[in-house]
């Protein structure tokens, strides 16, 4: 089987360190286990192309950037018209490669799964990570929502399945275009044999507790801080990544007199060793209120599968889909968002009994190779599609 795999948005790079960029190589990599022949075609390659996808046949398409000198409405615009430019440019050139299935990360403005399976009369798969309409207009800048809007409309309606990466995105795609069957909820998953349970390394002098991921403020590691600030039997707290909130924890910890242990980014590959040596993970998300249909924690965190195939007990937030992804008590605990003093006593009572702590680390480890293989999200991915047209999806 010939698979068209398409991602048209510039701000993932096929080969980066982002979970969304970590998401992508995983699938390619799961739908070449299935015996597929994969092309990639995309807007923004990255440089930290793994070995084993060195051979990825990849077309890429850079999109335009605006007059810089443009006042900030006619430069967003041309930027969208841009982006859909490309998407186009994209799908063209997949269609006159041939496929014999398009697999699109949804992006704003593209429309190219739907312009290739028509070209090529074969069927297509849209995955959906984020109610990017609401996203974009609450973040950023959006000039042309009635187009993003159409564009959705567009990409669902010509997908033969959609593949949600949580139950509130799952709803956004439903309330904006109106369309139910074909729509299944895939949470995030995890390659257990590139995140294994790690030697612990020397003694540290304290407990550890790790939070990977970049530095954004509905990630909520103030509200990790401020725990470890508080906390009764004393942990150190480890960062893995870096990003647009960096400089403000990093004076926070100072303020609060914390010792952090701050690595900054690293690639997917270096994470299995950057969890090594800890006793916890967290996943502090606070509380935020949502729009277009969502709860505000309409994210799958890729982290947190990555803690559980490491074999490290979660706390998290119960917000979002972390219920589904941390068993309260099995795997991991469960705190009320943005509350440093419960995130604080979950993590005391865990590092003060280690052997709870292994063996919550245990029952996730196990859940991570049974529950959450990447395998296991394209299959799930691929359901409505293989009811649908059997013979068509090897």
């Amino acid at each position: 089987m010939r698979v068209g795999y398409v991602c048209a948005d510039p701000g993932v790079p096929a080969f980066g360190s982002k979970g969304a960029s970590v998401h992508l190589q995983e699938i390619v990599r799961a739908f070449r286990r299935r015996g597929a022949e994969v092309r990639l075609y995309c807007t923004r390659t990255g440089d930290l192309v793994p070995a084993d996808l060195a051979d990825l046949p990849v077309h890429r398409v850079r999109v335009g950037r605006p007059d810089p000198d443009l006042p900030l409405p006619e430069r967003t615009a041309a930027r969208e018209v841009a982006q859909a430019r490309a998407a186009t440019r994209l799908a063209e050139q997949l269609a006159a490669d041939g496929a014999d299935l398009v697999y699109e990360r949804y992006s704003l403005f593209s429309t190219a799964l739907a312009q290739a399976t028509a070209a090529l009369g074969v069927p297509g798969v849209l995955e959906v990570n984020a109610p990017l309409v609401e996203e974009q207009r609450t973040h950023r800048d959006l000039v042309d929502a009635d187009g993003a809007a159409a564009a959705l409309r567009t990409q669902v309606a010509a997908a033969g399945a959609v593949a949600c990466v949580s139950t509130p995105v799952a709803r956004w795609v439903s309330a904006r275009t109106g369309r139910r069957d074909g729509v299944v909820v895939v949470p995030n998953g995890v390659d257990p044999d590139r995140v294994r349970p790690q030697p612990a390394g020397r003694r540290e002098d304290r407990p550890t507790v790790v939070f990977v991921g970049t530095l954004k403020p509905w990630h909520g590691v103030d509200v990790l801080l401020e725990a470890a600030a508080r906390a009764r039997t004393p942990w150190r707290v480890r960062l893995v990544g870096d990003g647009p909130e960096g400089p403000a924890l990093r004076a926070q910890a100072a303020r609060l007199g914390l010792d952090l242990d701050h690595r900054g980014a690293v690639a997917p590959a270096e994470v299995p060793a950057a969890l090594a040596g800890a006793q916890v993970a967290a996943a502090p998300y606070p509380l935020q209120r949502g729009g277009g249909g969502t709860d505000g924690q309409y994210f799958s965190p890729l982290k947190v599968v990555e803690y559980a195939a490491a074999g490290l007990p979660t706390v998290a937030s119960a917000v979002g889909q972390l219920p589904e992804l941390v068993i309260d008590g099995t795997t991991g605990l469960l705190v009320p968002p943005s509350d440093p003093a419960a995130l604080a006593a979950a993590i005391d009572a865990l590092v003060a009994d280690p052997a709870r702590a292994r063996a919550m680390g245990a029952a996730a480890r196990h859940r991570a190779e049974t529950v959450h293989s990447w395998e296991a999200v394209l299959e799930r991915s691929l359901a409505p599609l293989s009811a649908a047209t059997p013979d068509r999806v090897a």
